[in-house]
């Protein structure tokens, strides 16, 4: 990736004709996936550590996550550090070109004798998707969606952080879901969502939530979808209103992406992940539903392997080449 880091070792030379094992890294808003390979492509370990978006806790600790997920994965296998020969990080919050350099430079540190490879999120899961048109709807912590077409064509919305977009992410739900029960509570009446709130943030003032709101967001809002989840399967209204706008916003991502690839009507795969899936009936249920009013013809499907896999074998053929 031609890194600039201050006299380091130039990762694309590194082991430029043989290769033994790689680390990818799948880093997001809430955890961290690290699998160990060989070059054979065999998966020799798997391990799970906290956050790694660098754009929303800082380079330092994203790294830091990354050291805990590849020391484990490295500890399971029996291996040590200077055995990897290229890594390949797919991390949310590196969309920016400062921001992929610095994590670069910083992975370059922690495994100076590696080919190092950053790249988003996004790229990674679409490179999970395998060849051929793709779409990628990403809601966790975040939201967005990353597409291909048959012609090779790129396209994304969102996943610019929650001050511009993530709509429809379990930050925008927790956030909403706090709204709404303040509303109510300010009308005179505390109702069930809000008091399930409470409960899972272990607070017992709205003040507090209002306080904690607004200088840890983060350690706020995602916690709360749960909750909301939870409340809409059994049938609370207010909770049901906030996932369907939330499945509105989803959708809207999906068929933006759709319309500047020209597959609005085509056959394509279309995967949908993040921590926000397969966690609510009703929210899953509505999601594929509307999927058929904006692409009726998405196949929806799998991705072939895990992202952090695809960052791995990215960096391998980077490192190859």
């Amino acid at each position: 990736m031609g890194l600039n880091c201050g006299g380091n070792l130039n990762p694309q030379i590194a082991y430029p004709f043989y290769m033994r094992y790689i680390l990818g890294f799948d880093g997001g808003g809430t955890k961290t996936e690290c699998v160990l390979m060989n070059s054979a492509d065999q998966a020799l370990a798997r391990t799970f550590a906290g956050p790694s978006n660098p754009s929303r806790i800082g380079v330092e600790l994203a790294v830091r996550a990354i050291e805990e997920s590849a020391d484990l994965a490295l500890r399971d296998a029996g291996l040590e550090r200077s055995v990897i020969s290229a890594v390949g990080a797919g991390l949310a919050g590196t969309a920016k070109a400062d921001m992929k350099e610095r994590m670069g430079c910083a992975l370059q540190e922690c495994f100076p004798g590696a080919a190092i490879t950053v790249l988003t999120d996004l790229d990674a899961a679409l490179a999970a998707a395998g060849e051929g048109p793709a779409i990628i709807l990403v809601a966790g912590t975040g939201s967005a969606a990353f597409g291909r077409n048959a012609e090779g064509e790129i396209a994304r919305s969102g996943g610019y952080g929650p001050s511009s977009s993530d709509q429809g992410s379990a930050y925008d739900i927790g956030r909403r879901a706090i709204a709404t029960a303040m509303q109510a509570r300010a009308g005179g009446a505390d109702s069930v969502l809000g008091k399930e709130i409470l409960a899972q943030l272990d607070c017992t003032d709205w003040d507090v939530v209002q306080h904690r709101a607004q200088t840890m967001p983060d350690e706020i809002f995602p916690p709360v979808f749960p909750v909301v989840a939870a409340a809409a399967d059994a049938g609370d209204a207010a909770a049901q209103e906030i996932l369907l706008s939330a499945t509105q916003d989803l959708v809207a991502l999906v068929a933006d992406v759709a319309g500047r690839l020209h597959l609005n009507n085509k056959e394509f795969l279309l995967v949908r992940m993040g921590g926000t899936m397969g966690r609510s009936r009703f929210f899953d249920a509505n999601i594929d539903a509307a999927w058929k009013t904006v692409v009726p013809n998405a196949q929806i499907g799998k991705l072939r392997v895990s992202p952090a896999e695809a960052a791995a074998l990215v960096a391998k053929e980077s490192d190859a080449g």
